[in-house]
């Protein structure tokens, strides 16, 4: 049975990128000329994902929670590509603070650059943070959902790491309500490899924060929130912390 599911998993996992090409190039002209082309494009692949995903390998998605449309900042567990996915397809117009390497990858990150994406490089915290905030500031006249990971990568369920204080300045900074989301789907989607599970992955927006917070306060209630929520979604999968 597993050397079934790994030979589904790598099929998927090959079609997914031949659909990211594909599309990327059908999308271009449009993408070139205006955002709303690009928007398309990506919300076109996240259905594509999410639709192929579910009868290919046996992996079901559920968005819970109410996604946000006006301007807010989004607060995300990030566990694996699909959280990214899940996410920015239940929203109308998000863009991300991403690794600056990011913008360099073949169509995600031209892409990622034309939807308004912000490139952070990772080096001393308060120079990435004080460049960070100033392309936030350039960038607010696109408007939209922004999507900051807190953790700054990929942590696996049941790992603990903790949680940055850009996403502090940024929501000092912005002064917009945050709203926390909380996943599952690393439980399926591991961080590394090829092999996909079956199963229901969820990504579920919480009860947003409002501004006004310290930022010790702010750090508290979003970690608690989001990881709580997490590992809840996490057992209710199935997972097991000392798995």
């Amino acid at each position: 049975m597993y050397v079934i599911q790994l030979i589904r998993s790598i099929i998927f996992n090959a079609s997914m990128y031949l659909a990211m090409l594909v599309l990327g190039i059908v999308y271009l002209p449009y993408a070139l000329l205006t955002r709303d082309g690009a928007l398309k494009a990506c919300h076109t692949y996240c259905r594509y994902v999410r639709w192929s995903a579910s009868w290919m390998i046996g992996l079901k998605t559920e968005v819970r929670g109410e996604p946000p449309i006006g301007e807010v900042m989004i607060a995300a567990k990030h566990q694996s590509f699909l959280d990214v996915l899940m996410i920015f397809g239940s929203i109308p117009r998000g863009k991300f603070i991403m690794k600056s390497i990011l913008k360099y990858a073949p169509i995600i990150g031209q892409y990622g650059l034309r939807i308004g994406c912000i490139p952070v490089d990772r080096g001393k915290r308060g120079q990435a943070i004080r460049k960070m905030l100033a392309d936030v500031e350039a960038g607010r006249a696109q408007g939209g959902q922004l999507i900051i990971y807190p953790q700054g990568t990929r942590i696996p369920p049941g790992v603990k790491a903790p949680y940055k204080v850009g996403t502090a300045a940024l929501y000092k900074e912005l002064q917009q309500p945050c709203v926390p989301v909380a996943a599952n789907v690393g439980v399926f989607w591991p961080k590394r490899g090829f092999y996909r599970k079956p199963g229901l992955a969820v990504v579920e927006f919480l009860e947003p924060i409002q501004p006004g917070l310290t930022t010790a306060e702010y750090l508290e209630v979003l970690e608690e929130r989001i990881e709580t929520r997490s590992d809840a979604l996490a057992a209710e999968a199935g997972f097991k912390a000392d798995e």
